[in-house]
Order: C-alpha cells, then structure tokens, then sequence
C-alpha cells in the first residue's frame, strides 16, 4: 500500500499532500520557485537555529548533537541510518526531499516517522542529479540522496557552497567529500532466533560517527531506538525538547555484536 502523502517534483506548482508521490515524474526545475513560496508558507521555521535537531540516539555522537546548518553528512552502509537522520528534521516540521535513490521505500519512511506530507521525491533525476539537488537545497531543510560515481571536485566545491548559502543539510549514502560527519553502523546483532525456533525480536548496533579528522564517537542502540519511538509520542516537536534514550549502551550491549558484513 502506497501513502497518498509524498510528493513528488515533477508537476507544474507546489506539492499537493493529496498526490501520491511514490512514482515522481521527470523533474521539472521551473517549478521551484512555486514550490519555495509553498514550503515557506507551511514550515514553522527555516533552519533558524544553527542545528536541526535529530533523534536522541544519534545526538549523542554528533557534533553539536544535531544536524549543522549547512552541513553535510554521509552514511556508508545502512538505509535504517539515513531514516533516522530525516525522522528528527522531520518531526519538528522541515520539509525533506530524498533524489535519486529509487529504492527508497515511504512505508518505512513512516516507521520512522517520517512526515510524509513534508517529503519530495525524485527517485531518478537521471543526467540532471546536480541540477535537481541544488534546487532543492534552495526550498528544503534536508536533502537525502546519493551522489553519481564520477563527481567532479568543482561541483562538489558548488554544491557545498549551496549548502552553506542556504542553510540546508545534505544527507549522503556512500562517501562525500569533507563531509562534517560519516556514520555507519560497526557491528550488528539481531536477537529472538534459537536453533531453528523462534522469530527475529530486536536490532542491537554498534554506530560509529567519524569527523574529518579522524576522531570517532560510537553508542549502542537498538533498532526501536531509532524508529517512530516514545521521544516523538511524548511531544519532541520543537528543537532541544527531547526526552532520554532508552538505551545507553554499556554491558547490555557490548559482549554479542558482531561486526556487520
């Protein structure tokens, strides 16, 4: 079942929260300026504040404890990763748009809890990638995509500039150069199989951000840690209202994880 509340870039004007946004046209760059003046209208706020905030688990081994404004991230080796990146922005009511990863799926967007209302996606932009991206970091808070092989360094240069013009926060899966932060999941475990019996129950990860020097910070967590969770349900719409994570690593974590193939 496909929600009715992605839009997708594409159609004439601004995006409709009644359109289905899971198969999005061929991207229509004229019809940004429509769309900015929608998006402003409807987010509470621009990035106003130097950081958007993001889920309690992943704060605490970012810099800052949220997403910079401006800046950009990547996320090496896990879609439930790059989720749980958007489900903070989201949640406090920025628009996000996720460009060029078609497998991208809204139904475990909104496990997330993901906004759906407030997502554009254009799953293939094709030879415009750079175009559409950048358009969207005119109108959008966050954007997730991933990046072509062969990117020259002058656009990449642009791009970063973009970012920092704007405000905005570009989400990369795979590598992006000088990005403020990589994150990656380390080991991995999950939990409810015996020998033969029993069903899968919990996710247990080890996540690892690393910054361009060099300097890394991890933290345990589990799965629901980063899924639609009590942090939301209890009112963390607004930035720094945030309740504690349930998990906080330590023994319960430590001696089972294996690293992740």
């Amino acid at each position: 079942m496909t929600p009715s509340a992605a839009g997708a870039l594409g159609r004439k004007g601004p995006p409709d929260p009644g359109l289905s946004g899971s198969s999005a046209l061929q991207p229509d760059v004229s019809s940004l300026p429509d769309l900015q003046f929608r998006i402003n209208q409807m987010q509470s706020s621009r990035l106003d504040s130097r950081r958007l905030p993001t889920v309690p688990a992943l704060a605490k081994i970012l810099p800052g404890g949220g997403l910079q404004s401006g800046g950009s991230y990547a996320v090496r080796n896990s879609a439930t990763l790059a989720m749980a990146l958007l489900a903070g922005p989201s949640a406090t009511g920025a628009w996000c748009s996720v460009v060029g990863l078609p497998e991208f799926s809204v139904e475990a967007a909104e496990e997330f809890g993901i906004n759906l209302e407030r997502l554009i996606l254009v799953p293939d932009p094709g030879a415009q990638w750079l175009t559409v991206t950048a358009a969207l970091v005119d109108v959008v808070s966050v954007v997730l995509t991933r990046s072509p092989a062969h990117l020259a360094p002058s656009d990449t240069a642009r791009l970063k500039s973009r970012l920092r013009q704007r405000g905005a926060v570009l989400i990369t899966q795979g590598t992006w150069q000088q990005c403020d932060s990589t994150l990656s999941i380390a080991e991995s475990a999950w939990e409810g199989l015996g020998a033969g019996t029993g069903h899968l129950r919990t996710r247990r990860m080890k996540i690892t951000a690393t910054n361009p020097a060099g300097r890394l910070r991890h933290t345990y967590v589990g799965l629901t840690d980063l899924q639609r969770s009590p942090w939301q349900a209890s009112g963390a719409g607004a930035a720094g209202e945030r309740s504690p994570t349930p998990h906080d690593g330590g023994a319960l974590f430590q001696p089972a994880l294996k690293k992740s193939s």
